[in-house]
């Protein structure tokens, strides 16, 4: 999986609900990479933006990850 292949799917505040969508879309064999705002990955700051983290999947996957979610 290479980075300039990856697509953002979406971007969530904090990474408790970052992790479980990732173990969900994992579970259905779809690889996924976290994208976290680094000031809030530090800081543990989860508000304006600072905890921002980005679940990135590759293009080949953008849909089927878009249908699991979607469930």
């Amino acid at each position: 999986m290479f980075e300039r292949d990856l697509k953002e799917l979406l971007a969530v505040e904090g990474s408790l609900e970052a992790e479980i969508i990732k173990s969900k879309l994992e579970s259905f064999a779809i690889p996924v990479l976290l994208q976290y705002e680094a000031v809030g990955r530090i800081f543990g700051i989860t508000m304006n933006g600072l905890g921002k983290v980005k679940i990135l999947v590759p293009e080949s996957f953008l849909e089927e990850a878009r249908k699991v979610l979607a469930e």
